[in-house]
């Protein structure tokens, strides 16, 4: 169903609950082994990879560092979980650049340009968009949805932590909440359902780009989706 996608990973699902470590060596295989499914399906791929297993903005408000430096200490640590993730698909067979909009790393990362990144997912090659924006005061939800409109991707698929997909309220709280099976970003919006930024909503709610948003607890539930199976909450723009 879709040919050329942006995976948006959170960075706490690589993380090692049990060994206070940042990543967890199964977790990062799973998801190796899941973006190789995709791409042998050919299906052209560029990963945003969050850094909540590294790094936390309330870490910076508990010690002291302003804003802008806590970002960017953010932003690297998206640089960190992406050569991870690009080191654990090539042992898959994959080939993989990370793309880091934070100067480049030598023999690590190359900077991110827009043509770049697309010529490298039409050679089937996985492309990792690592270090954000590479501006402070934008959440990685701001730079994936930056980058997909960028390199011309047809949807977004946001593996969640915990939840099947969309609801109006917290479903592990409530009950009774309503869950959506599609829903357009106009609705998001009024609703102010807090899915992901709601300004990256804004960049995207007049494109024709999906969101896909389901449960990562299965790995699989990834290519299910990009074969157009109705899983999880689909969102798109209204008509």
């Amino acid at each position: 169903m879709y040919k050329r996608v942006l995976l948006k990973l959170s960075g706490e699902a690589l993380k090692d609950e049990n060994a206070m470590q940042i990543l967890n060596v199964s977790c990062v295989h799973k998801m190796a082994e899941m973006m190789k499914e995709l791409h042998d399906q050919g299906v052209q791929i560029s990963v945003v990879i969050g850094a909540g297993n590294i790094w936390r903005g309330n870490l910076a408000d508990g010690i002291g560092i302003e804003r802008a430096p806590a970002d960017y200490m953010g932003m690297m640590g998206t640089v960190m979980n992406a050569v991870a993730m690009s080191s654990a698909l090539k042992k898959n067979g994959v080939d993989s650049v990370v793309f880091s909009a934070l100067p480049a790393i030598d023999g690590l990362t190359t900077p991110y340009k827009v043509e770049e990144a697309i010529k490298a997912m039409v050679q089937g090659k996985v492309a990792f968009l690592a270090g954000g924006t590479g501006k402070p005061f934008f959440t990685t939800d701001t730079a994936a949805t930056l980058r997909a409109l960028e390199t011309k991707c047809e949807a977004i698929f946001m593996g969640k932590n915990g939840v099947e997909g969309i609801y109006d309220k917290d479903p592990t709280k409530f009950s009774d909440a309503k869950f959506f099976e599609e829903i357009t970003y106009q609705e998001i919006l009024e609703k102010k359902l807090q899915i992901m930024d709601l300004s990256a909503v804004e960049l995207i709610k007049d494109k024709d780009v999906e969101i896909r948003v389901f449960s990562m607890s299965d790995p699989n539930n990834f290519l299910r989706v990009a074969m157009g199976e109705k899983i999880g909450t689909t969102c798109k723009k209204g008509e």
